[in-house]
Parts: C-alpha cells; sequence; structure tokens
C-alpha cells in the first residue's frame, strides 16, 4: 500500500490519486480495527495499524497537494485519530459509528465466569505511535505548503475553507490519551514553562 512519489503519474497503478489511495487504506484499516482487542489478538491488531500508520503517514506526500481532496484526507486522519483512541483504550471498533465501543472481558466456560485479558500498549509502542504521529504531521505541513495558493500563505486560504482548525487539530485525541511518557509530561515547544 505504499505509494511511490511517482505513482499518481504512473498508468499501470490502480492507486493514481490520493482519494483512490485513501479509500483503499481506510478499508484496510477498517479491518485491522476490527481484529478482536483480546489476547491473543490484540498485539496483532496494535502492530499492524502502527504499520499503517507509518505507512499512509509517510505516503500521503507522494501526491500531489489539492484543495478538493483536503476535506476527504481530514475525514480520514480523523477516523485514524478515533480508531487509535479505540486501540488505546482497548475497545472494539463499530463500524457504522466509526468509534470504539467497551466490550466486555469475561467469558462463560460451564464452571462460572473467566476474564479474557487483553492487553494495553507497551511504552514502546506508545512511543513509536507518538513518533509517527508527529513526524507524519510535520510532513503534511511541508506538503501543504506545495498547495497551488495563488501567493497566499496556505494557512490563511485552509482558514478561508474552514480546514484550519481540522489541520491544527490532527490528532489530539490520540495524543491526549497517550499522555505522559515517562511519568513526565510532553508538552510542545513553546508551550511548558522554565525550570
Amino acid at each position: 500500500m505504499t505509494a511511490d512519489p511517482t505513482c499518481s503519474s504512473d498508468s499501470s497503478s490502480t492507486l493514481q490519486t490520493l482519494f483512490s489511495y485513501l479509500e483503499a487504506t481506510h478499508t484496510l484499516m477498517s479491518m485491522i480495527l476490527q481484529i478482536p482487542p483480546l489476547d491473543p489478538s490484540t498485539s496483532l491488531r496494535i502492530n499492524l495499524l502502527l504499520r499503517l500508520t507509518g505507512e499512509v503517514l509517510s505516503s500521503i506526500t507522494g501526491y500531489g497537494p489539492n484543495f478538493e481532496i483536503l476535506p476527504h484526507l481530514l475525514d480520514w486522519l480523523n477516523d485514524l485519530d478515533r480508531g487509535w483512541l479505540a486501540v488505546l483504550r482497548s475497545q472494539a471498533w463499530d463500524t457504522e459509528s466509526r468509534s470504539g465501543v467497551d466490550i466486555c472481558t469475561s467469558k462463560e466456560n460451564g464452571r462460572g465466569s473467566v476474564m479474557q485479558r487483553s492487553s494495553t500498549m507497551s511504552q514502546t509502542e506508545r512511543t513509536r505511535l507518538r513518533s509517527l504521529l508527529i513526524s507524519g504531521t510535520a510532513r503534511m505541513e511541508e506538503w501543504l505548503l506545495d498547495l497551488d495558493t495563488a501567493g497566499q500563505d496556505y494557512e490563511v486560504v485552509l482558514e478561508t475553507l474552514g480546514l484550519q482548525q481540522g489541520f491544527d487539530e490532527l490528532f489530539t485525541g490520540t495524543l491526549a490519551e497517550i499522555g505522559s511518557l515517562s511519568g513526565t509530561m510532553n508538552m510542545p515547544v513553546g508551550v511548558g514553562g522554565t525550570c
């Protein structure tokens, strides 16, 4: 599913546009999120979604940016954010509402109720996710500079189209859920105070 920067110009590619790439990967994301959040499937779900997140955030910039695709891209990224929230909270994925739902972790086995285990993401996986989201967002910011804005600042144009807030709030749910790492609060540059 990796999009080579030449994909959009390669006539043999089935994913010649960012729209077609996002549609194909959205189906894959939905399938991954439907993996039960119970062991032994938990680690499979986490690792496949980490892999997809990295691939997609790297591949988006292989396509030329245009204003028509940006609302669809924001929808896709918001679904990814909600998907990660479901994974971080060990929730099942509801394909209709496109959000996580709590599950019952006890199961009857004939002798009573048995708790089913649902492992949470390790600190390493959380750190990797944070890194993927931050670096992917930075690449998208650079990518947005290539928008045809007729000489205007791209952020002004995005604000005019009502899209700037969506890009400003990318992955806020997931990053807030991850919270602090190693017991310390990770504040964005310029937000924290002095020691």
